[in-house]
C-alpha cells in the first residue's frame, strides 16, 4: 500500500474512536488498510463496519480507499430486546443510548467540532496561498451576499418553527409530551454544566433497522424517538433540510451503533470517476491484492470502463498500465474517465478481444479484471480461451505466473497458474 503524507495539524484526542461501513466481504481489505494508512489500534470488524482508534486528521482519514462512509463512534452496545415489552417500554430502552450516558455525546461532539474546525481551517490556508486580485464593486457582491444570507437564515428559521411544531404534533400522538422552546431553555438550566454544551447544535437523524427490530418499528419511528431524547437532553433543535449535525443510528440483531458522518458524500464516491462501472472499492481492493510493483506492466484485458486501472493508477502511479476492451463505447467511457482523473498519460486504452491481445507472449507483469460472467454475459466455453491468452501474456517463471487477479461473480480469483481454476 502507497503511504500517504499527512503535514503537521491538530489531530483528535488519542483514543479518538470511528467506525467505516464496508461492503460484503471488503472488511478485512479496509481493516488491513486502517492499521497501514492511519497506523489505527483496536481495529475490530463486524458484518458491514470496521471499528478502529486513531490520532489521524480529517484529511488522512479521508484517503481510506476500501470504505463505504466514515463515522466518528458515540455508542457501540449490545442489541435491544424487542421480543419482550410494549412499545413504550422499547423506545424508553432506545432512548436509554442517550440518557444513560450524555458525557460520552458531548465528548463526541467536542471531538466532530475540533475535526471540523481543522478541516475549515485547512481549506482557508489554501485559499489564502493563491490570492485573487480584488475585482471593482466586490463590495456590491459582498452585500449582497450578505442580504442574500439573512434571507436564507430567515427562511430556515421558518422553516426549523414549522419542524418543531409537527415534532410536537406527533409526539402528543404518542403520548409523549414535548415542551415549548423557551421550556426546553428553562429545564436545561436545572441540568448540570456539561449537558448546556453545545445546546446551539441543530441536527437530524438517520436511522437504519435490520432484523427483528425493523419487524416491529419503522426507521422513521426509530428516529422520531431519538429525535425527542435529544431535543429534551441537549436543547437541539431539529433540522431536516440543513443541520449542523447528523446522527447516525443502525439497530440490528447484533448491535445497536450510533454514529456521527465525518462526510456529506460517502469515501467510495470517487471524484476523479466520471462514470461509474465496478465499485471503486471492489476494484482498489482487487488492485491491492495484486501487489503491483514500481515500473510494472499491468493489464486489464476486459477493461471496460476503466474503474480498476483508475484505481491503480492513484495509488500506485509509477507503473505502465494497459486496458483492453472490444466495446467502442466502453473505451469512450473509459477515456473521459482518465481525462476527468487526470490519468491520461498513466494508462494506455486499445481496443482488442481479450481471446487475441496483440501483445508478446510474458510480457505482462500482473493481471487484473473484471471478468463479465453470470446471466447477462454468457460465456460459455469462451472462459477457457480468455484465461489461456491472459496466461500467454503473462510473465512465467520456473514456479508458474507471476500472478493474476480475476472477479468472477462477486469473489476474487487469484492464481499462480491458470490450471488450478479447473
Amino acid at each position: 500500500m502507497a503511504a500517504v503524507p499527512g503535514g503537521p495539524r491538530s489531530d483528535p484526542p488519542a483514543g479518538a474512536r470511528f467506525f467505516c461501513t464496508a461492503g460484503r466481504g471488503l472488511e478485512p481489505f479496509l481493516t488491513r488498510e486502517v492499521r497501514a494508512r492511519l497506523a489505527a489500534t483496536q481495529v475490530e470488524y463486524i458484518s458491514g463496519k470496521v471499528f478502529f482508534t486513531t490520532c489521524s486528521d480529517l484529511n488522512m482519514l479521508k484517503k481510506l480507499k476500501s470504505a463505504e462512509r466514515l463515522f466518528l463512534l458515540i455508542k457501540k452496545q449490545l442489541p435491544l430486546n424487542v421480543s419482550s415489552g410494549s412499545k413504550g417500554k422499547i423506545f424508553n430502552e432506545m432512548q436509554r443510548l442517550i440518557n444513560d450516558d450524555p458525557e460520552s455525546w458531548l465528548k463526541a461532539i467536542s471531538i466532530w467540532k475540533n475535526l471540523e474546525l481543522d478541516a475549515k481551517k485547512e481549506k482557508l490556508s489554501q485559499k489564502d496561498a493563491n490570492p485573487l486580485k480584488r475585482k471593482m464593486g466586490e463590495n456590491d457582491v459582498i452585500v449582497a451576499k450578505k442580504l442574500k444570507t439573512e434571507q436564507m437564515q430567515e427562511i430556515r428559521e421558518n422553516k426549523e418553527c414549522q419542524l418543531e411544531k409537527q415534532i410536537e404534533e406527533e409526539t402528543l400522538e404518542q403520548g409523549h409530551r414535548i415542551t415549548k422552546r423557551e421550556e426546553f431553555l428553562e429545564d436545561l438550566q436545572n441540568d448540570a454544566v456539561g449537558t448546556r454544551t453545545h445546546s446551539d447544535l441543530t441536527f437530524r437523524v438517520s436511522c437504519r433497522c435490520s432484523g427483528a427490530i425493523a419487524k416491529t418499528f419503522t426507521a422513521q419511528e426509530v428516529g422520531r424517538v431519538f429525535g425527542i431524547a435529544l431535543m429534551k437532553q441537549f436543547g437541539w433543535k431539529a433540522d431536516l433540510r440543513n443541520p449542523n449535525l447528523e446522527v447516525f443510528i443502525h439497530l440490528s440483531d447484533i448491535y445497536s451503533v450510533v454514529g456521527i458522518p465525518m462526510f456529506r458524500v460517502p469515501l467510495a464516491s470517487r471524484a476523479y470517476i466520471k462514470t461509474a462501472g465496478l465499485r471503486s472499492t471492489t476494484a482498489w481492493a482487487m488492485a491491492s491484492l495484486a501487489e503491483i510493483k514500481a515500473g510494472a506492466f499491468v493489464l486489464d484485458p476486459m477493461c471496460g470502463l476503466g474503474t480498476i486501472l483508475l484505481e491503480a493508477a492513484k495509488e500506485w502511479p509509477d507503473v505502465y498500465y494497459v486496458g483492453a476492451d472490444v466495446s467502442d463505447s466502453q473505451l469512450l467511457g473509459a477515456c473521459d474517465n482518465l481525462k476527468a482523473a487526470g490519468l491520461k498519460d498513466k494508462i494506455e486504452l486499445i481496443k482488442a478481444s481479450v481471446i487475441e491481445l496483440p501483445l508478446p507472449s510474458e510480457s505482462v507483469d500482473t493481471i487484473i479484471s473484471d471478468i463479465p460472467f453470470g446471466k447477462k454475459f454468457k460465456l460459455g466455453e469462451d472462459i477457457k480461451s480468455i484465461l489461456q491468452e491472459m496466461e500467454r501474456n503473462a510473465q512465467c517463471g520456473s514456479t508458474g505466473c507471476k500472478g493474476a487477479q480475476v472477479l468472477e461473480g462477486g469473489r476474487m480469483w487469484r492464481w499462480q497458474t491458470v490450471d488450478v481454476l479447473f
